[in-house]
């Protein structure tokens, strides 16, 4: 059988540890045997950031801006211990923040469901989206270890040298540590439309929260500019389709989510939106069980799964052990980047690649065959437990017999 050709090239950014090895081996196994593959590729792994100084880092994303869609894998921001372990030469900032800022855009972030898993909340029903701000914030801060006693301070210098603003963060009377953090106008105003342009599109409602009580600069921003844009521009469209925006705080937020049926769109702030997201993924299975995807103002695409790189697993799996490691993110992660292209490209060939290998993995979960992660929160009564690559393996063999 002819593989499916493609005409523009997928940024490939390749990850760290256990979600390596998945990449892997979703690409020699599900995609290679199907598809002409064309991308550009980028070794997002620690080891290469720190050869080139973080640079591959940007030099993907701006590849991200000139084909139109990226596909990336789970990648490991290194803390204190990571930059011991690896011997880097710094302690590099999340590749994700970096690649998010240069994109700007939101991120979309929903589960994977299935009829054979249902929510740990119980009054879900329909999947909750979480979107995230994926632009400034306590990913691109500055942050200082205080050593001694003394001042910090906060100032602003506008472009004509003129100090506007002026004031003390705090007096130290011992160490401590500091941080500061910013975000613009037009970056909140293109988060704000690309959610309401998302509403509009599945027609859900949009509910948005910060904590704008006590950050009475900084979220109420946030909370002004999504106020003035839905009244401007979207309040009429809104109503025409019976769907609501609302906006609360994040605390009432997570209460009324909790006790919701689901079924909405959950914007929030870019660490609110980290966090969520994984609360939700998990309450509806799995955090490997969570799509995610940045949709930036110019039209550029990123997908990639939703968690991290599995470190527990990646240590077995260099012990020679056998893991059972859950692939669905990085797997969709693909699936979503070749749609993309394919609907950009006008390649039905290849939309029904996606949407085929999509329902293969899903019919391979509702048939009985998953990952331990699964296993324990299935309600189907004959459940085999498969390892990491017999799980790929198995999708391959269901989506060969739906493709035909």
């Amino acid at each position: 059988m002819a593989k499916i050709q493609m005409r523009t090239p997928l940024v490939e950014m390749d990850g760290d540890e256990m979600t390596r090895i998945i990449w892997d081996m979703i690409k020699k196994n599900l995609l290679l045997p199907y598809i002409d593959l064309k991308t550009e590729y980028y070794d997002l792994g620690l080891v290469t950031r720190d050869e080139t100084d973080d640079r591959i880092t940007v030099e993907a994303a701006e590849a991200v801006k000139k084909y139109g869609v990226g596909v990336k894998c789970a990648t490991i921001t290194p803390n204190a211990q990571r930059v011991e372990e690896y011997k880097l030469k710094r302690m590099y900032k999340s590749p994700n923040g970096t690649i998010r800022a240069i994109l700007d855009g939101t991120v979309f972030r929903a589960p994977i469901t299935l009829d054979c898993i249902k929510p740990t909340v119980r009054t879900w029903t329909k999947p909750i989206t979480i979107a995230r701000h994926a632009y400034g914030d306590i990913y691109k801060c500055t942050e200082y270890r205080v050593p001694s006693a003394g001042k910090a301070e906060i100032k602003f210098t506008d472009k004509d040298g003129n100090v506007t603003f002026d004031e003390t963060v705090f007096d130290f009377d011992c160490p401590g540590v500091l941080m500061g953090m910013y975000n613009k106008d037009d970056s909140i105003q293109s988060f704000a439309r690309a959610c309401f342009e998302y509403a509009l599109s599945t027609e859900q409602d949009l509910w948005f929260s910060t904590k704008d009580t006590i950050s009475k600069k900084y979220d109420h921003t946030f909370k002004d500019i999504f106020e003035e844009i839905f009244e401007n521009e979207y309040k009429a469209r809104f109503e025409a389709l019976g769907i609501t925006y609302f906006y609360t705080l994040i605390d009432d937020a997570v209460a009324r989510v909790i006790r919701s049926e689901g079924g909405f769109i959950w914007a929030c702030k870019n660490y609110d939106g980290d966090v969520m997201s994984d609360m939700v993924a998990t309450a509806f299975g799995s955090l490997a069980m969570m799509t995610s995807v940045l949709v930036s103002p110019s039209g550029n695409f990123e997908y990639e799964a939703a968690h991290g790189t599995v470190t527990r697993h990646y240590y077995k799996h260099l012990a020679g052990e056998k893991t059972s490691t859950n692939s669905m993110a990085t797997l969709f992660a693909w699936t979503g980047a070749l749609r993309k292209r394919a609907q950009l490209d006008d390649i039905p060939e290849l939309v029904k690649f996606a949407d085929d290998m999509d329902s293969a993995a899903i019919k391979t979960i509702e048939s009985g065959f998953m990952t331990k992660d699964l296993a324990g929160i299935c309600e189907l009564d004959d459940v085999t437990v498969l390892n990491t690559e017999d799980f790929i393996l198995k999708i391959r063999e269901v989506y060969d017999g739906i493709a035909g």
